[in-house]
């Protein structure tokens, strides 16, 4: 799956939240303009209000709010004279040093200053001036600042709007990103997740539970970082440089377009990290899924990993996968510590010594020289430019970690699946009939050759054979967990493939040997939420297979808890409340899988009366091993290798000699053995 392709897959699961997402960056252009407005108030301050006074001044008729008085005249900066007011003669106020000066005229050029005896000296190349200067006491320096205090004070109250908004609107549009990726992930958990019910068995043959919890859990996750992070962090760094760039071009071309030679260095530096990152993130994502799937595999297989006493191979094991995750992050580490701060931080270095080069310059030709206000400015701006420049670093990681857990989440989006058919059908009566079929795993090698046998309303039906004979194939071939390659598969006439899955399903129930528990109590394993089936049925399911002899005693009785796989209740206690299960469905054809094969003799006795009770009136499928229960069966097929060899009856298979009447005879005397 390509670049664009993800990204394409991203935004459209970002469209669904666009209202938020454009307030949000709404807001993010506010915060940022706000921000970057600040430079531009701060020049005003210094060349306006704070050296404006070194600018023109002349003798005003008399006092004013932006007048001072000075031995015993009245001055006013030009800048505040009304148009076409009447203007005095000039006079400067002039910095040497530290100290101060007044000058009743005009300085004729500007140069190097120099004062001695109360005579100021300006000399610029081969140009000299000298014109008497009186030095301002600290006092007498204030009052020429007096006049500047409101127009610093209110933008000083600016500055402080400006950084206050930006706050604000930084805030917001944090929380709305938060909330729009919440709601982006909360939508492609749920699609995940749903995707997982349609897709066929056959998909979770070779793929470990682990790696699919991985894919809907961490993947998921990270790509959460992507739209609250990464998405912030990109977007607020480009609409800052871009905002940056204007200001820079507004207050000096040429050094702007040298700042613009940072936007080819950033796209080289972006191409280079993803060439060297993007396989380590993938194996990383990989190795992060083949941890989970051991971890699950573990957790689960922990009795016989203490019985075999293998926690030490199963450590080792781990920390083979763990040690590699390691090598890798490693590695990744490596990159973004050569291509991260450091990096930026050398960039900013030599395009400070640029800045500092074209200054120096200017100042000694005397060309062009822009105010120190301006230096300020382009200063605070050239250092905020690496701001960004350093957060979109930053998130390359992030950002590459989520395009590969996106690409193996829409991997998994991808897989073909079976969409839910609308409606229902009525049951049916349970009449089957399988014709000729033949059936592959893998399409390469049949399992099952040429499978015929017809079961009507009512019967029973055994299967019998050895392991891999094919029982079980043929189990799921009914339920349509997989679909045959040649032959057809009837329920009354009609062929199973025109028939939905869930639809098929509905009237089926099934049985297994190791029945599986879902967490909740008895009562909701029974109902499986499933609101058709009533509490009053469930009761009466439960009491008609006779759970009140294994469960009656339960503290909780019908409502007791039952944890994840009913780990806490007996393997008898687990297979009855499956056979509630199955009956409290009412299914028209029932499979019953090694029912009776882990239990005890004794809770046999009570599993094969509810065994009646549910077989009562329906078709049902035994596949089974003791072949002592299925002596009633109204047919026993006997399969070798995928082929039915034998079928009949159980006196009839008994006195035709064959392989059943073989095997029966050896679990006979394996009994008497055993006694």
């Amino acid at each position: 799956m390509n670049i664009q392709t993800i990204n394409w897959r991203l935004i459209r699961y970002a469209a669904l939240c666009k209202r938020t997402i454009l307030l949000a960056l709404a807001m993010l252009l506010i915060s940022v303009t706000a921000d970057l407005a600040g430079p531009f108030v701060a020049k005003t301050m210094i060349n306006q209000h704070i050296l404006g006074i070194e600018q023109s001044w002349y003798q005003t008729s008399g006092p004013g709010p932006y007048a001072v008085r000075f031995a015993g005249r009245w001055y006013e900066r030009a800048v505040y004279f009304a148009p076409g007011q009447k203007r005095g003669a000039p006079a400067s106020i002039l910095e040497v040093g530290s100290q101060f000066y007044f000058a009743g005229q005009a300085l004729p050029f500007a140069g190097e200053r120099s004062v001695r005896g109360g005579q100021l000296t300006v000399t610029a190349g081969s140009r000299r001036v000298t014109l008497p200067v009186q030095a301002l006491t600290a006092r007498q320096l204030f009052a020429f600042y007096r006049p500047e205090l409101p127009g610093l004070w209110q933008l000083a109250l600016l500055y402080f709007a400006l950084l206050l908004i930006s706050s604000v609107f930084t805030y917001g549009q944090r929380w709305l990103l938060q909330v729009a990726a919440d709601r982006i992930i909360q939508t492609m958990r749920r699609d995940v997740f749903r995707h997982v019910h349609r897709l066929p068995v056959r998909y979770f043959d070779n793929l470990p539970a682990g790696k699919v919890v991985s894919r809907i859990t961490n993947d998921t996750e990270a790509i959460r970082e992507l739209y609250v992070t990464v998405l912030a962090n990109v977007f607020s760094s480009f609409i800052t440089m871009g905002g940056i760039y204007i200001a820079l071009f507004i207050l000096d071309v040429q050094l702007a377009v040298i700042c613009l030679l940072l936007v080819p260095i950033l796209v080289v530096w972006v191409a280079l990290y993803r060439k060297y990152a993007v396989g380590i993130n993938q194996r990383i994502r990989a190795l992060v899924s083949d941890i989970n799937a051991m971890l699950n595999e573990t957790i689960q297989g922990m009795p016989v990993i203490r019985t075999f006493n293998r926690e030490q191979r199963t450590f080792a094991e781990f920390e083979a996968i763990n040690e590699a995750q390691y090598r890798d992050q490693t590695k990744i580490l490596r990159i973004n510590a050569w291509t991260g701060h450091n990096l930026a931080g050398a960039l900013r270095n030599a395009f400070f010594m640029a800045l500092i080069t074209y200054f120096g310059y200017q100042s000694f030709h005397l060309a062009g020289a822009i105010s120190f206000g301006a230096l300020y400015a382009f200063v605070d701006y050239l250092n905020r430019l690496f701001q960004p420049v350093i957060q979109v670093v930053n998130q390359l990681a992030n950002l590459e970690q989520a395009r590969v857990s996106a690409e193996r989440v829409f991997e998994l989006l991808d897989e073909p699946g079976v969409d839910t058919v609308p409606g229902a059908i009525e049951r049916y009566r349970g009449d089957v009939v399988f014709a000729d079929v033949h059936f592959s795993y893998d399409g390469k090698e049949d399992v099952l050759h040429g499978i015929s046998f017809a079961a009507k309303q009512g019967q029973t039906v055994a299967l019998v054979g050895h392991t891999g004979s094919g029982k079980s194939s043929i189990m799921n071939l009914l339920f349509r967990f997989y679909d045959a390659q040649a032959g057809r598969i009837t329920v009354d006439g009609r062929d199973i493939a025109s028939v939905a899955p869930q639809h098929l399903r509905r009237h089926m129930g099934i049985v297994l040997q190791d029945p599986f528990l879902f967490t909740g109590t008895i009562a909701s394993n029974v109902s499986l939420g499933d609101e058709a089936v009533t509490r009053a049925r469930v009761d009466q399911a439960l009491r008609d297979v006779g759970a009140e002899r294994l469960l009656g005693h339960l503290p909780g009785g019908w409502d007791e808890p039952v944890v994840e796989k009913g780990s806490t209740l007996s393997a008898g206690q687990r297979q009855l409340i499956s056979f509630a299960r199955a009956l409290a469905f009412d299914p028209a054809i029932l499979v019953l899988d090694e029912a009776t094969s882990s239990i005890d003799t004794e809770t046999e006795a009570v599993i094969q009366d509810a065994l009646e009770v549910l077989k009562r009136g329906r078709t049902t499928f035994i596949i089974a091993h003791r072949l002592s229960t299925i002596r009633g069966a109204d047919l026993i097929l006997v399969l070798d290798r995928g082929v039915i060899v034998e079928r009949g009856t159980h006196e009839g298979l008994m006195a035709s000699g064959g392989r059943y009447q073989q095997m029966y005879q050896m679990q006979q005397g394996e009994q008497v053995a055993a006694m």
